[in-house]
């Protein structure tokens, strides 16, 4: 298929650029994945789609705030540092810009001395890989000093660092929120597990790659990025005993589609605990052998993501509901409003 197979118009006005007070005041567009229908709702709303013996499954990883403003310490030139992800205690792999200015062995220094990092390898595309040193705990440091690593369609600066984390988010590691999960509150969550719908928690901590465009026309030839993820026994054995007695599973957001249908697929439909890196790229047509239905926010055209909520149902039933979106003037993106396919 082409690229511009997943293209449609979007107005700039759309993306939402600030998350709502109220997370749960999204708006709700319901897609019938079989027969195209759709209807209108408010995210509470979403309580009466679910029945006792689903199950919903969440992304519980929490977002670290990955971008670092330093020096370098010879020159005291300004260079920005995104964290991509830790291979040793203090090592991590991260993006620099200007990436021509930090050379092997290039030192910089972060909040006036709190934290210093030096260059140890240099990786293809800007990438880098830095040894730090500080005083104290790091992810301590690093919440005092980083920024929330917003994605790059959102101009306007974030108050609220806690804004740009699910309620759930304990895992840390990510370098972006699981979005479709921003729209949950406790209480919301406790009405639902009322119903008797179960809630189980996954982990994926989504990397850059997500926000990155496929760049190339035919999607077979795109390379997706990997991620890594974590399934604990006791959510294999709830998943196993949701499917065993007819529930469904439905996921909230990509990043835990992505998780469920790897171990899924490398388990003949089935769930275990399993720990890895995953780089599954779902496009129509796909067969889905772990999920039910899904609740995602609204994505970007030609994104991966879109091809992923494409395969759940086609292409054109997908634009179709986006092309609707538009014209009821949906909130689009990270803060945006959310939709649910069933």
């Amino acid at each position: 298929m082409n690229i511009e197979d997943f293209n449609f118009d979007l107005p700039e006005e759309l993306i939402a650029q600030t998350p709502l007070l109220d997370r749960t005041a999204s708006r709700l567009l319901v897609l019938n994945r079989k027969t195209g229908d759709i209807s209108h709702q408010h995210f509470t709303d979403i309580k009466g789609y679910f029945k006792k013996g689903d199950c919903l499954v969440l992304n519980d990883t929490r977002v670290l705030p990955a971008r670092l403003h330093g020096v370098k310490q010879d020159t005291g030139a300004n260079i920005e540092v995104l964290l991509l992800h830790q291979q040793a205690r203090d090592s991590w792999e991260v993006l620099v810009k200007p990436a021509k200015k930090v050379k092997l062995g290039t030192q910089l220094i972060f909040g006036e001395g709190k934290l210093k990092a030096s260059c140890t390898e240099i990786k293809d595309h800007g990438g880098r890989t830095l040894e730090f040193t500080y005083d104290g705990i790091f992810y301590e440091v690093l919440d005092e000093l980083g920024e929330m690593p917003l994605p790059p369609y959102i101009k306007e600066q974030l108050p609220e660092k806690e804004r740009y984390q699910t309620v759930f988010a304990r895992e840390e590691g990510s370098a972006a929120a699981p979005t479709a999960g921003l729209h949950f509150t406790n209480e919301l969550l406790d009405e639902i597990r009322a119903m008797g719908v179960t809630i189980a928690f996954i982990t994926l901590h989504v990397g850059l790659g997500t926000f990155r465009p496929v760049s190339v026309d035919q999607i077979d030839d795109h390379e997706m990025h990997s991620e890594f993820y974590h399934m604990t026994k006791d959510t294999a054995d709830t998943l196993n005993k949701v499917k065993e007695n007819n529930g469904r599973i439905i996921s909230v957001g990509t990043t835990s589609t992505r998780t469920l249908e790897t171990i899924a697929r490398d388990n003949q439909g089935t769930f275990v605990e399993a720990t890895g890196w995953t780089d599954i790229f779902i496009y129509p047509p796909y067969e889905f052998q772990a999920i039910d239905g899904l609740i995602t926010n609204f994505h970007l055209p030609k994104s991966t993501l879109i091809m992923l909520v494409s395969a759940l149902t086609n292409r054109e039933t997908i634009l179709s509901a986006y092309n609707e979106a538009v014209r009821e003037r949906y909130r689009f993106f990270s803060f945006g409003d959310a939709m649910l396919i069933l």
